[in-house]
Order: structure tokens, then C-alpha cells, then sequence
């Protein structure tokens, strides 16, 4: 995670996301820099409009809090058709069987 925010970090003062400004600021911060992490993470956002990438994420927990909502309540709904249904299967046994002996 410290990889990320170092990117986001350079970003927003403007410096370049490359390998010797990554390593600087994960040192500078206390963490020893893994140079497989920092080529990677440098190599997958060589392409990568950081702003966009901001503006997009900054959408998607609403975006993904409304469906969970909504997911929620029908299976709320769901418990509630299992319970009544439940419920009119016991009493149409009991006919059944009251017709048996009846």
C-alpha cells in the first residue's frame, strides 16, 4: 500500500512517478524499497492518467454502495417470502393429513 500512496504522492507535488523518486520517498518514510514492487508498480502506471484514475475512483464506492443496498433489502425481502411460504406449507400439511383421518 505504501507503493500506491507513494505514487499518489508524487503526483500531487507534480514529480515524476519513476523508480529513483518511488525509492527516495519509501526511504525517506522508514520502508525499505523492494525494486521488483517499485519497476512494477512504475511499469503499470507508465500508461496511466493518474487524475482520471482519481476522478473514477472517487465515484465507484457510491456507485458500488447503492447496488449492495439494494441487494440488501431483496434479500431481507427474500427471508421474509421463505418465512410465509413456509408457513402455508405447514397448514396445507396439516389439511392433508386432517383429510386423512377425517
Amino acid at each position: 500500500m505504501e507503493y500506491v500512496y507513494t505514487a499518489m504522492l508524487l503526483h500531487s507535488v507534480k514529480q515524476p512517478v519513476d523508480e529513483a523518486h518511488v525509492t527516495k520517498v519509501l526511504e525517506a518514510a522508514g520502508v525499505k524499497a523492494d525494486s521488483a514492487q517499485v519497476k512494477a508498480l512504475v511499469a503499470s502506471l507508465k500508461d496511466v492518467n493518474i487524475d482520471d484514475a482519481i476522478k473514477q475512483a472517487a465515484f465507484a464506492p457510491a456507485a458500488a454502495a447503492a447496488p449492495a443496498a439494494a441487494a440488501g433489502h431483496a434479500g431481507e425481502a427474500k427471508k421474509e417470502e421463505k418465512k410465509e411460504d413456509a408457513g402455508k406449507s405447514e397448514a396445507e400439511a396439516a389439511e392433508g393429513l386432517a383429510g386423512l383421518f377425517g
